[in-house]
C-alpha cells in the first residue's frame, strides 16, 4: 500500500470546507482521496457538512435535520459556495472518496445511493459510530469500511473487527508504535488525522503509518503527490 494522502473536507485549510470548490481543488492538487462528512436534511438528502448545525460554516443558523434541502441551498457555505449533497460530489470528482457518517440515520440512505449509482468500490465509509458501520456492513458487505476513533483503548482492534473495517483513522497525537503494531497484527491499515506540519508528517512516517489526513494541498511547500512518493 502506497502512502495515502487524504484531503480533509477537501482542502479546508485553504478553501471553504466540505464544498465542491474544496473537493475539486483537492483533486487538482493531487491528493489521493478526499474526505467529507454526511448528515441528513429534514427531507432526507445526504448533506455534506461536518457539524450538526449550519452556524459555523454558513451564514445560516439551526440544525441540518430541521432544514429542508431547498432551505440549505439558500445558505452561503463560503465564497459563494452552496451546501452540496453527496451525489454532486460524486459527479464533481473522479477519484476515491472517504464518506464519514456523522448522523447514524444517514447510513441506510448512503448505502442506497452507493448501490444505485454503482459507487461502492470508489467510496469508503467512515464513522466514529460503530452502529453506522455495522449497518453499512450488513447492507453493503463488499464496501470498504474505516473506523474513526479518538479513544485508543485496548478494544480498538475488536471494535474494528466487529464492523468489518480494514482501516482505522486515528488522531495523530494519541498514536504510538504499540497502537500501530496492534492494528497491523490484526491486518488493519492505519492513517492519522490531522497532519498539517512537516513535524507531524515526519512523525507519521516514523510511526510507519499507511497515510495521513490533511487540511492542506501541501506541507511546507512539499506537494502531496511528492509526499506520497516518499514511502
Amino acid at each position: 500500500m502506497n502512502f495515502l494522502t487524504v484531503g480533509h473536507r477537501g482542502v479546508m485549510g485553504v478553501e471553504p470546507e466540505n464544498t465542491l470548490r474544496s473537493f475539486t481543488r483537492a483533486e487538482r492538487e493531487g491528493l489521493d482521496q478526499i474526505e467529507l462528512d454526511l448528515h441528513l436534511s429534514k427531507d432526507g438528502a445526504l448533506v455534506v457538512m461536518h457539524d450538526a448545525e449550519v452556524d459555523r460554516t454558513t451564514d445560516g443558523t439551526g440544525l441540518i435535520g430541521d432544514l429542508t434541502l431547498d432551505e440549505l441551498r439558500e445558505l452561503d457555505a463560503g465564497q459563494g459556495e452552496r451546501v452540496p449533497v453527496l451525489e454532486e460530489v460524486l459527479d464533481a470528482v473522479t477519484g476515491p472518496i472517504q464518506a464519514e457518517i456523522k448522523d447514524v440515520a444517514a447510513a441506510r440512505v448512503l448505502a442506497k445511493v452507493l448501490r444505485e449509482r454503482d459507487e461502492v468500490g470508489r467510496v469508503s465509509v467512515l464513522s466514529f459510530h460503530d452502529e453506522a458501520l455495522r449497518e453499512i456492513h450488513e447492507l453493503l458487505p463488499e464496501s470498504h469500511r474505516v473506523l474513526v476513533a479518538s479513544e485508543l483503548g485496548r478494544d480498538l482492534v475488536a471494535r474494528a473487527r466487529a464492523v468489518g473495517a480494514r482501516m482505522v483513522s486515528l488522531e495523530l497525537p494519541q498514536l504510538s508504535l504499540d497502537v500501530v503494531r496492534r492494528c497491523r497484527d490484526a491486518g488493519l491499515a492505519v492513517i492519522a488525522w490531522t497532519v498539517n506540519t512537516p513535524q507531524e508528517l515526519d512523525l507519521a512516517h516514523a510511526l510507519g503509518l499507511d497515510g495521513i489526513v490533511t487540511d492542506l494541498p501541501s506541507i511546507d511547500g512539499r506537494a502531496m503527490r511528492q509526499i506520497a512518493g516518499r514511502a
